[in-house]
């Protein structure tokens, strides 16, 4: 079993009662909204790699504000020629401001759109696990910056 492992930098940008995110094009085509963010750059800054992340997935500049804590994520999938990775994702979760820029969508990227959705119809997109875990963390600031996701029903 190849080990694989993927550090990445998102961000939780809110205003206004409303929260940035980015429609994620997953593998076999299906789309699910997800944190604008993403994988470091080797020997990149994980401060760093949110802004440009952020930049490229919406077209904002934005500027750290809070570290909201690190989350991480173990998964097993299949890969070619019938191997099976063990992916481990460490994700590094900001609070982000926006400092300027205008909203738009990534080119040849792993997102396809960006927009702003209402707080309180976030639960009701087709969106990932992320969503959920930056909210928590967003919402509750665990002292220790460790959020462990709930189940969704």
């Amino acid at each position: 079993m190849q080990k694989e492992l993927r550090v990445a930098a998102y961000a939780v940008c809110v205003r206004d009662g409303q929260m940035l995110l980015a429609r994620w094009v997953a593998g076999d085509g299906s789309r699910h909204w997800t944190l604008p963010g993403g994988g470091m750059d080797h020997g990149e800054d994980p401060y760093d790699t949110v802004i440009r992340e952020v930049g490229e997935e919406t077209g904002y500049a934005v500027q750290p504000a809070a570290l909201l804590g690190v989350h991480s994520v173990l998964r097993r999938y299949p890969r070619r020629l019938g191997t099976v990775a063990d992916f481990h994702g460490l994700r590094i979760v900001y609070e982000t401001q926006i400092t300027g820029g205008s909203l738009r969508y990534e080119e040849n990227g792993s997102t396809d759109m960006a927009a702003w959705h209402a707080l309180d119809e976030v639960e009701r997109l087709q969106r990932v696990e992320l969503v959920d875990i930056g909210l928590r963390m967003w919402r509750e600031r665990p002292a220790d910056g460790h959020a462990v996701p709930e189940r969704r029903t």
